[in-house]
């Protein structure tokens, strides 16, 4: 089951990291927030911060926060109950990651997903856009599932799927799961105290979901959440490590490449696997012919699309949708998501960025395609 070996010296040298961190490390057993504990995650956090890494933290407890603060000592399951207990919740976690950040000198940003967010190709780039901006800018976006109007979501979500579709969203070099056990056992060790602990494997090895054991009593998720988001962080190429928070400087020891928690490994680089997933989707809903100088830009300098270079747009599509680039005799150039529409996109073409406001009416992206989404045919 496991790879052959590649030393963890590799996150050394990640730049992008999504940590989530679990219910149960936050609460107290149940008593409320554990300010003690928080206070030292983000001492670590901001040490990673201050190494230069950009940093997602995608954080659970807001429920289990909120039954505190209202008294109630059982997870409820009428869905807007669990929407009032995350709304109550959601105010003092987040103040204490802002207070706690603010010690640093370092600026966080509340952003709230819910799958939708991230599924519909159009939202998708706004959450994308938002998130790598923030990340431009050195603030920490704290991440949490907007359940205070989600449905199903609250019901069968989990913030281990969030955190993967996170790290899938912004192209995440780690996915860091901070949770209360040491990591994935091959066998549950509360049933079985001799079972042995996965140090390795790959994210998509058959036989890990066996391994799982049962979810915790105040979050969503458990073991085996926290396989299927490795299993889904791995499709963008990003790996995962599961590792007990309590550990002192446990995130310090996971980016000098100490051996500790469950390496769970993707088969294939962030970028190739961007590009691989935008290379499988098949259908354009349109075409976008270029000049000859856009053509050689794309080839020869991997630049994103301006609409300068456009010629003619054609089809019907939707801001997020997968056009065809072609040159002016109709070969294939390159495919990629398109920042906006067709009717917004025939008002552009052939226009700098700076007659945008004065064509559409309000300062969008300055690309028709951002290179990020865009691959060479």
């Amino acid at each position: 089951m496991s790879p052959e070996s590649n030393s963890r010296q590799q996150f050394t040298r990640a730049r992008r990291w999504v940590i989530k961190v679990g219910s149960a490390l936050l609460t107290d057993s149940g008593r409320g927030l554990d300010y003690d504990m928080i206070t030292a995650l983000v001492q670590q956090m901001a040490a990673l911060r201050r190494a230069g890494r950009e940093l997602v933290l995608v954080s659970s407890g807001a429920v289990a926060a909120g039954m505190v603060r209202l008294g109630w000592s059982e997870r409820p399951h009428a869905l807007h109950e669990l929407q009032a207990a995350a709304a109550v919740g959601q105010m003092g976690l987040v103040q204490s990651y802002e207070s706690a950040f603010q010690r640093y000198d370092m600026h966080t940003a509340q952003v709230l997903l819910g799958h939708d967010d991230i599924s519909a190709r159009d939202r998708y780039l706004n959450a994308r856009g938002a998130l790598t901006t923030l990340l431009r800018l050195g603030v920490i976006p704290v991440v949490n599932e907007n359940d205070t109007v989600a449905t199903d979501e609250i019901r069968f979500g989990d913030n281990d799927t969030l955190a993967a579709m996170v790290a899938n969203l912004i192209d995440a070099d780690v996915l860091l799961i901070l949770t209360d056990q040491q990591g994935l056992y091959e066998a549950d060790p509360r049933v079985n105290p001799d079972a042995s602990l996965v140090t390795e494997a790959y994210a998509n090895a058959p036989g890990l979901e066996a391994m799982a054991g049962s979810r915790g009593v105040l979050g969503r998720g458990g073991m085996l959440t926290k396989i299927r988001a490795a299993k889904l962080a791995a499709r963008s190429g990003t790996d995962t490590l599961i590792v007990q928070g309590q550990r002192s400087n446990v995130i310090g020891e996971v980016a000098a490449g100490a051996a500790i928690g469950t390496w769970l490994r993707a088969d294939q680089a962030p970028l190739a696997a961007r590009k691989r997933w935008l290379a499988g989707l098949m259908r354009g809903s349109g075409t976008l012919v270029l000049d000859d100088g856009a053509v050689e830009v794309l080839r020869s300098a991997g630049k994103s699309l301006l609409p300068v270079g456009v010629k003619q747009v054609r089809g019907n599509f939707a801001r997020g949708d997968m056009v065809i680039c072609t040159d002016t005799s109709g070969r294939e150039i390159a495919r990629g998501l398109v920042n906006y529409p067709l009717a917004e996109a025939q008002k552009i073409i052939g226009h700098s960025s700076e007659r945008f406001e004065e064509l559409l009416g309000y300062q969008g992206e300055p690309e028709l395609i951002h290179r990020d989404n865009l691959v060479l045919s």
